[in-house]
């Protein structure tokens, strides 16, 4: 239910921002002891009486919000989505529609970063979004990009983090634990495996696979699988681009760029301009092209 906004006991809150110094050195930042606004709810949302909604909260038609849900703050949530209880939501954050957050999710929390302290950044979330349990979605950092990405079509399973200022494209799936640090951006159709992780800036690009419990502390191309700790490559994702549609001639092409990266001892300075020429002739390779062209933290090897 709405609730008007309750004063709490803000010198025991700083006294313990203090303590909080002492024992380590960092600065922590005061959370919020009050929200601006009153929740604006669709007529055909179902809200349960345990649920609590403080602050600019805007709830979209057919939405369902179930026992003991927390939304506080500049949250909108889109048309269709499910809130499963005991989830926790933050903002300033907009989640499109058809999301379905299962219990105990933690979306639009302020990050982790020891640099942030209380600015508004923001969590975008797009449309047709799963989130299993325990999933982890903090905002952006003003370092950053002021605000984290999440596409549409996404299947984030049970204690996926998504960290400040990433991006994460469409149609990708995360298994269990899978942890993406700090402003990592992953394309389309990428497949994280359980317990996979990637360090800070890192990238994937469209249609790679990274394999359960693999360390990626470079980047990873697209098409590319990779596994292991530091993850190395090993080959292209066959499978799942014919499952998508690839054609013979396309998966062909893009295994041949995969040789002219990795096999030929090459740079990515003395490789590109024969994936150039090659995405002349098949179009997939050039997404191949522009990942390399990007300044990034190096491929893997």
């Amino acid at each position: 239910m709405a609730e008007n906004n309750s004063n709490q006991d803000v010198t025991s809150k700083g006294q313990a921002t203090l303590a909080h110094e002492e024992l380590t050195g960092v600065r922590a930042y005061a959370l919020p002891t009050s929200y601006e606004g009153s929740p604006t709810i669709a007529a055909t949302a179902q809200i349960a009486d345990s649920a609590k909604l403080r602050g600019k909260v805007v709830v979209g038609n057919y939405v369902v919000i179930k026992d003991n849900v927390i939304i506080e703050g500049d949250v909108t949530i889109g048309n269709g989505c499910v809130i499963e209880p005991n989830c926790v939501l933050r903002g300033p954050s907009v989640i499109g529609e058809n999301n379905h957050f299962y219990q105990f999710c933690s979306i639009g929390e302020a990050c982790q970063d020891l640099k942030y302290h209380g600015e508004p950044t923001r969590l975008i979330i797009g449309n047709d979004n799963t989130f299993r349990e325990h999933c982890t979605v903090h905002r952006g950092t003003t370092q950053g990009l002021n605000e984290t990405r999440v596409g549409s079509n996404n299947l984030f399973m049970v204690n996926t983090h998504v960290a400040h200022d990433c991006v994460v494209g469409d149609h990708c799936i995360f298994s269990n634990n899978a942890t993406l640090a700090g402003h990592v951006t992953i394309g389309d159709y990428v497949i994280f495996g359980g317990l996979a992780a990637i360090h800070q800036f890192g990238r994937v690009g469209a249609h790679a696979f990274v394999a359960g419990m693999a360390a990626l502390n470079m980047d990873v191309p697209p098409y590319v699988m990779a596994a292991g700790h530091y993850a190395k490559p090993f080959g292209i994702n066959k499978v799942g681009l014919a499952r998508r549609g690839f054609s013979e001639e396309a998966i062909n092409a893009i295994k041949k760029a995969y040789m002219i990266i990795y096999h030929k001892h090459l740079t990515i300075e003395e490789a590109l301009p024969q994936l150039e020429d090659l995405a002349q002739q098949e179009s997939a390779v050039q997404i191949m092209v522009d990942f390399l062209k990007e300044n990034g933290r190096g491929i893997v090897r």
